[in-house]
């Protein structure tokens, strides 16, 4: 199996990276030092994530030491919901830019179709708990505004993150640059082979993230006051049949069923043996028979873990990419 997947620009993204979402600070600093020297070289956070400060102090402390090469590395960030319009594209991509202590990232991603208000807080709330939405979003405008960072070389490759089939279809009919990536919740209770094929017909790669289910996303459901009850993947029966049938980690399983669909990954985890297990999955080859039992576990829009529900109101925005589950 390759490791890596090809952009259209030419670039190759490592097909399993180190998610940080949900993980800031030294605990950060000290996964991620685990993950390079277990051979990650792709590394995915957000300006949302607000850990992009203790990514830059890792990876600037292998840069100097000359520990590694600054194109060995895969770095993709993300313009949030605050700066979700053309005005803001290049501002917070220049802080990105500053936090990372890099002279470029090599994908920046639009991390969801809809917008917040412009203000001192990437998420701002209003008295009553609502998020406080900017409802003039203009997706192709900030579009046009992501395709001059890759003429300016702030970034190498350009892409979207929660988009559903339409929204994705406007940019194609309105752009000079296509989408290269399209990152989306994907794991075998929500296999998105609809929209993932649509992708692939359109050049675009994709990367699933929550590809464990998200198991760690409980404490911020209920940091919100939300009760959801999050599915156990890697209990669930079948994948532990497999597991145990390959002597390999249900992390594992669940990792190569997307990797066998040229998917790539970006599990998160600070603990030792899982960061040096997952990146391990490129190694581990599953049957038909065993990919078959996984697509059967396919719950389409009812597996969606990550709807959002968290920013209280987000689904009254005229952009918000999951409708038809918003009307559930």
């Amino acid at each position: 199996m390759s490791s890596s997947i090809l952009l259209p620009s030419g670039y190759f993204m490592p097909k399993v990276g180190f998610g940080t979402w949900q993980v800031d600070g030294k605990e950060l600093e000290k996964a991620l030092e685990i993950a390079l020297e277990c051979g990650y070289r792709h590394i995915d956070t957000a300006s949302a994530y607000e850990n992009e400060e203790a990514i830059g102090n890792v990876l600037s402390r292998w840069l100097r030491s000359g520990k590694i090469k600054r194109e060995e590395i895969f770095i993709t960030t993300k313009l949030p919901a605050a700066g979700n319009r053309p005005s803001s594209v290049s501002k917070w991509m220049d802080k990105s830019l500053e936090l990372l202590q890099l002279d470029y990232v090599d994908l920046y991603l639009i991390h969801a179709p809809f917008s917040f208000k412009e203000g001192d807080s990437l998420h701002p709330f209003s008295d009553d708990g609502s998020i406080l939405l900017d409802m003039n979003t203009d997706i192709v405008a900030v579009w046009k505004e992501m395709e001059k960072l890759v003429q300016s070389k702030k970034t190498r490759s350009i892409g979207i993150s929660n988009f559903n089939k339409a929204q994705i279809s406007k940019i194609l009919s309105n752009c000079s640059i296509k989408p290269e990536n399209l990152q989306i919740e994907m794991h075998v209770y929500m296999q998105q082979n609809d929209i993932r094929e649509f992708a692939e017909k359109n050049g675009i790669t994709v990367t699933a993230y929550s590809p464990l289910g998200s198991p760690g996303s409980i404490k911020l459901f209920e940091c919100f006051g939300i009760s959801k009850e999050l599915p156990m993947l890697l209990e669930h029966p079948d994948v532990l049949i497999i597991s145990k049938a390959n002597n390999v980690t249900p992390a594992q399983v669940l990792l190569a069923f997307l990797l066998h669909k040229n998917v790539a990954v970006i599990p998160k985890s600070i603990n030792l043996n899982h960061i040096v297990n997952n990146i391990k999955a490129l190694e581990i080859s599953l049957s038909n028979e065993e990919i078959n039992q996984l697509e059967k576990l396919d719950q389409g829009e009812g597996g969606r873990i990550v709807d959002f529900s968290f920013f209280k109101g987000v689904k009254l925005h005229p952009e918000f990419p999951f409708k038809d589950e918003s009307k559930k």
